[in-house]
């Protein structure tokens, strides 16, 4: 069985929670697509930027679920500060101002499998909320009301995006905004599952190259080589 065919199993067997993790070019956006062609689950896939969703075949994370725009302070009880054009949102806040559509609040009940890609930009706050946002429309005290997670993406990419006086207040409930810190995984981790073959790149020698430069470990001989790969007659325009 090939792991693709191997993980889709998992996943159709399972209610497990996922991270898909793997460099670039080990295959997590081809998985991503033979699960989609393949799983008999009720199936979304989403993202947190527009690029990411578009990439991925899918939708953003805030048009799915129309989550308001701002950071969740995951404490009804917290001494929110009056800031000027700050958005903070508690879950008493939320639970109080939730209005869905109706067909959303359909599909969201139906929902089986929910696919998250490029994770790495996904803030920890935005996963809480997303939390109590399907417990409280699934009415379900399990974990994301019960939908089944599949987190992808490289933590090595692009990190979460936050303004400096919404981390200020964030600060105090999450030691840093990328989504393992959420409260929800803290409690319930994810499998975590890594990719390690490349199959985009066959040189072993540029491979290993390009795994010094990910982890800022670059050699001498590194550099020479790129040295020797620099054109000075080239012009870019």
């Amino acid at each position: 069985m090939q792991r693709k065919e191997y993980l889709q199993a998992f996943i159709a067997h399972t209610n497990r929670n996922i991270f898909l993790t793997g460099k670039a070019g080990t295959g997590k956006t081809t998985l991503l697509h033979y699960i989609k062609e393949h799983t008999y689950k009720s199936c979304v896939i989403a993202a947190p930027t527009g690029i990411a969703a578009l990439n991925a075949g899918g939708t953003t994370l805030h048009s799915l679920l129309q989550l308001p725009i701002g950071a969740f302070i995951p404490d009804s009880m917290a001494q929110l500060p009056s800031t000027p054009n700050q958005l903070l949102v508690t879950p008493r806040d939320f639970r109080r101002h939730i209005h869905l559509q109706e067909r959303k609040i359909r599909l969201l009940r139906a929902l089986e499998l929910l696919v998250i890609d490029e994770v790495s930009m996904l803030r920890a706050d935005t996963l809480d909320l997303i939390d109590l946002l399907l417990r409280s429309v699934r009415r379900s005290p399990l974990p994301f009301g019960g939908v089944q997670v599949l987190f992808i993406g490289d933590l090595m990419q692009l990190p979460p995006v936050v303004k400096p006086q919404e981390w200020d207040v964030l600060r105090q409930y999450y030691p840093s905004l990328f989504f393992f810190h959420a409260h929800v995984l803290q409690k319930y981790p994810p499998l975590y599952i890594e990719l390690t073959h490349v199959y985009r790149q066959q040189d072993a020698g540029f491979i290993d190259l390009l795994n010094h430069l990910r982890y800022s470990a670059l050699t001498p001989e590194d550099m020479q080589w790129l040295r020797g790969r620099i054109d000075p007659a080239f012009d870019p325009i």
